[in-house]
């Protein structure tokens, strides 16, 4: 039976990771290793203190291990530590909140999973149900359900299911998969990544500045094709694929060579 590695962002009591974990099991010898508490918008970043892993349980009671460290901590303890080998998927989420975008694939715990699964060579899918509106107190992730979720779960476990059986597509390393709220089953595209950033975000308090909310309005606007015109504009399933690489143009620093060498 493949091995899949469950991650999120949202924290190991969060109904997204239940909802998944529950249709993943099917496929699967399904793993869950996730951050303690809450832990989004902290991107790919690895924890420099000490780190607890502790064996809890979800809401559904199956058993789990929740960390003091980040998503991206939560996959090299799972590979290094619990496993001791590499899984054969990484399924992040579901996340409760929208990745849309550059920034968010930079910023979001939930990506920054899969990122470095990613980096890992093991093939990654992120998931998000896409909360038009997250407040401060996070009380919108309260009030989300299995109900609501059936249909990103579904998708989850239909994308699982095709990478476990016929492998990531060429030139694919992560596949993004964001939900509207109230989404049509039949409306699916598949989208390229925005690289539009985030506007003004921050919002003057007494001490200073904060983000204190998070809306799918906010987002900036983009083009047809893009995963946020699809989800903000034409309410549509955006399925982003993502290769993990960056471009090193050595030809054109041959003239600041110079200039150092001189």
């Amino acid at each position: 039976m493949p091995t899949i590695l469950v991650i999120n962002d949202d924290g190991i009591q969060s109904i997204g990771l239940t909802t998944l974990k529950k249709r993943l099991d099917t496929l699967g010898n399904v793993i869950v290793v996730a951050p303690k508490d809450e832990r989004s918008g902290i991107g790919k970043a690895l924890t420099t203190d000490h780190i607890k892993i502790m064996e809890t349980k979800l809401r559904d009671g199956s058993k789990a291990y929740a960390t003091t460290g980040t998503p991206a901590d939560a996959f090299l303890l799972a590979v290094n530590k619990i496993l001791k080998r590499m899984p054969d998927l990484l399924v992040a989420g579901i996340n409760l909140g929208p990745n849309l975008g550059i920034d968010d694939l930079l910023n979001s715990g939930t990506l920054g999973a899969a990122l470095e699964a990613a980096i890992h060579h093991v093939p990654a899918v992120a998931v998000s149900y896409c909360i038009p509106k997250i407040t401060e107190k996070m009380s919108e992730k309260e009030e989300v359900t299995m109900k609501d979720l059936e249909l990103t779960a579904t998708l989850a476990l239909k994308t699982a299911k095709y990478v476990l059986e016929k492998g990531m597509p060429p030139d694919v390393d992560i596949i993004s998969i964001n939900v509207p709220e109230k989404a049509d089953a039949k409306r699916i595209k598949i989208t390229s990544l925005s690289y539009k950033g985030y506007g003004d975000i921050y919002v003057e308090q007494k001490e200073g500045y904060r983000i204190i909310s998070w809306a799918l309005t906010g987002y900036p606007d983009d083009k047809l094709g893009t995963d946020l015109h699809a989800v903000k504009k034409e309410k549509y399933v955006s399925i982003t694929p993502i290769k993990v690489g960056f471009l090193h143009n050595t030809k054109k620093l041959k003239d600041l060579l110079k200039t150092l060498s001189a």
